[in-house]
């Protein structure tokens, strides 16, 4: 058994360590905010525990569920029905479901045709490694037409992809289409879940197991350097000190690894540095009346400008309507330099117009979360660009949500990720 060291208590580092102190080794966790669970982790919103950043769970999330059985709260999750809709020039649309589509008035019945089979078609793709090359926008054209696309996609890719919207990877796109459209009680009713209390019952789950396995969390403890002599990893250096450890997971997002680990080849520093991300500055509001019977509703209006909200009380239920409104952006767009109190403000309005009824006074609370490090941006053969989880240090492994890919961000594949850098802690030591 060894000593490990775990740079970051999100759901992946959590995860992790639990796992690692089930098999029997000493756990060290060092996050540098005050509280666990990184995007996962909760705030008080006026008397309510949520999370800054919205989560959902899907039929498909095997690994989340183990997860929740193995720590004794798999009766813990519930499951909904729950729909989309789209706002198109100053009208709202149900979709997502055949009578939705064959009654949607902006599309003939041959588009009607085509966006419905080639959204089948991914619902039963076993893998998308023939997208891997293909740009999300040039597939999408492809596929579901070009009137499909500029009326449904073109302009949600714009407004949260900016300048990167021409490459997207295709895989990466058609992973989440097959996600939530294989998350259904029946091709007529999409049904998404949530856990009990919130994604915080998870963390608290994990934190509860780790530290009664007897490892530790140290918060507000950034990493400052992960130590390595003579190509084997020797421990993790924080403002406090350095403390030995036999092996380290590193969860830290990839743009912050090539200078926390020195010790690193050039050439792995190099393919960290090329992975980029985009940021969000996530809105919450909460408010007396709705905007939307929808848990999504994706927004295509030249006056809005933002590609969606998710009113997250149509999934867990709460006592007001909680609306999350995100604004994914390049850090380098100049809406990324506004205060939180101007994008609330913006966003506000954008919420008075999707509902002509909700008032100034309407609005009970908003917050903001800001995270600079949120969205890995995935070219096409962006496989090809990830570098292997252990690393060419011994007894070191390193892995952010850019190593989900195809998949995208989420509990689920943190937890399978998680599961397996532990599983191979002997490996990457060297270990017979």
């Amino acid at each position: 058994m060894a000593k490990v060291g775990i740079a970051g208590a999100g759901a992946m580092g959590l995860a992790a360590a639990w796992h690692a102190a089930t098999a029997g080794h000493q756990v060290t966790v060092y996050e540098a905010d005050s509280v666990p669970g990184g995007m996962a982790a909760h705030f008080d919103f006026g008397g309510l525990s949520i999370e800054r950043f919205y989560h959902f769970v899907c039929k498909a999330d095997r690994p989340t569920f183990d997860l929740m059985a193995a720590l004794g709260i798999g009766d813990r999750m519930r499951w909904v029905d729950t729909s989309m809709g789209y706002y198109i020039d100053g009208k709202h649309y149900p979709w997502g479901d055949p009578v939705s589509l064959l009654k949607f008035p902006l599309m003939s019945l041959w588009q009607k045709f085509r966006y419905g089979f080639a959204a089948f078609r991914q619902t039963k793709q076993k893998s998308f490694e023939h997208l891997e090359n293909l740009n999300a926008r040039d597939w999408i054209i492809r596929d579901f037409g070009q009137d499909n696309y500029d009326l449904m996609w073109k302009r949600l890719l714009e407004l949260k992809f900016y300048e990167y919207t021409g490459n997207i990877s295709a895989a990466w796109i058609a992973t989440r289409i097959k996600r939530v459209g294989t998350s259904r009680k029946s091709m007529f009713q999409e049904q998404l879940g949530h856990i009990d209390g919130g994604s915080q019952t998870l963390v608290d789950a994990l934190v509860r197991g780790i530290e009664d396995l007897g490892g530790e969390i140290r918060l507000g403890t950034p990493v400052r350097e992960i130590v390595s002599e003579d190509g084997q990893v020797t421990g993790i250096r924080t403002d406090a000190g350095t403390d030995a450890f036999d092996a380290v997971i590193s969860t830290v997002p990839t743009p912050l690894l090539s200078g926390m680990i020195p010790g690193l080849t050039d050439a792995e520093k190099a393919a960290y540095d090329a992975i980029e991300n985009i940021g969000v500055v996530c809105l919450l509001f909460k408010l007396k009346k709705s905007v939307t019977p929808h848990f999504w509703l994706n927004v295509m209006d030249e006056g809005i400008e933002i590609p969606g909200i998710i009113q997250f009380s149509n999934l867990r239920p709460m006592d007001d309507h909680v609306v999350y409104v995100p604004y994914y952006m390049p850090v380098t767009n100049p809406k990324w330099a506004l205060s939180n109190d101007a994008l609330i403000a913006e966003a506000a309005g954008y919420l008075r117009v999707l509902n002509p009824d909700l008032g100034e006074d309407d609005i009970i609370e908003a917050q903001a979360g800001r995270l600079t490090h949120s969205q890995p941006v995935c070219p096409p053969g962006f496989a090809r660009m990830i570098p292997p989880v252990r690393t060419s240090i011994a007894g070191l492994q390193v892995a952010d949500t850019c190593f989900y890919y195809p998949e995208d961000r989420g509990i689920s594949e943190s937890a399978r990720l998680a599961r397996e850098m532990v599983g191979d802690i002997p490996a990457s030591m060297g270990a017979a």
